[in-house]
């Protein structure tokens, strides 16, 4: 009897001990795994838009289980509208893969130094040195015929060119789609386009890069020779400025793509 009561005892303490054990780790494994499964990307407009064209591959991505959230840029000023791209930087719970369009990737370049950051995306946008000016990148190609960015008017404002929105802008968008997208444009002022910037966050961070080949607003080669200057995973895509509304699933795979690679 003594000895079945010890027996019994044993049994006891060890289904205790072992109890114990699996609930001592399983915070532990919950948070590995909250932490591996975190995912969020960050996409920065560029000029003449807003973030609005961008909702095709935010579905892709949030259906893929990506976090995403759009930066509305005032484009008032590179300070403001980096400013602006940290502030929703900040707001994220882990790293961030950072996206830009156009415009978007002198913003991106800079404000990609945010310890968030840890890849860039660009996405027909511009990717500029320390100490350049996106005006300094677009004079170093001809612009082409279908080009419509305008001067700036009388209160330093550049929009562009209703004639030349569809094919120069949005070749490859309906032409309703191409129409709405003129009539609800955001300009950027001029300020923003002359800034040189003072960050460069390619420099240490991994980036990758999609080459518009039949981009009319800012020249397929100029875009080649900055993700060629800066080092970056280059993917090229036909299509127009805006390609991301029509290859919204090819867009977001090369973002998946610069998640990916940065996960570990």
């Amino acid at each position: 009897m003594k000895q079945k009561n010890l027996l019994r005892n044993g049994l006891l303490l060890l289904a205790t001990a072992t109890l114990a054990t699996i609930t001592a780790f399983t915070p532990v494994k919950n948070k590995i795994k909250t932490m591996a499964t975190t995912k969020n990307i960050v996409i920065v407009h560029g000029a003449f838009a807003d973030g609005s064209g961008w909702e095709n591959v935010y579905k892709i991505l949030t259906g893929r289980g990506y976090h995403v959230t759009m930066v509305q840029n005032p484009l008032t000023s590179l300070e403001d509208d980096v400013a602006t791209t940290e502030r929703v930087l900040d707001k994220q719970d882990g790293p961030v893969v950072l996206v830009g369009h156009s415009w978007g990737g002198s913003v991106i370049t800079q404000a990609g130094m945010h310890s968030k950051v840890s890849s860039l995306v660009y996405v027909a946008a511009f990717m500029p040195q320390v100490g350049e000016s996106t005006l300094d990148l677009v004079k170093t190609a001809p612009p082409a015929p279908e080009n419509g960015i305008l001067p700036p008017d009388d209160k330093g404002l550049i929009w562009y060119d209703k004639d030349k929105f569809h094919a120069g802008f949005a070749a490859d968008v309906s032409k309703e789609k191409a129409e709405f997208m003129y009539a609800s444009q955001a300009p950027i002022n001029v300020k923003a386009f002359i800034t040189p910037l003072s960050q460069a966050a390619w420099k240490t961070k991994p980036s990758f890069a999609i080459v518009a080949t039949d981009d009319k607003s800012i020249n397929p080669d100029i875009e080649r020779m900055m993700y060629k200057r800066g080092g970056a995973t280059v993917t090229e895509m036909k299509g127009s400025h805006v390609l991301f509304i029509p290859k919204a699933k090819e867009v977001a795979d090369v973002i998946e793509a610069a998640a990916k690679a940065t996960a570990k």
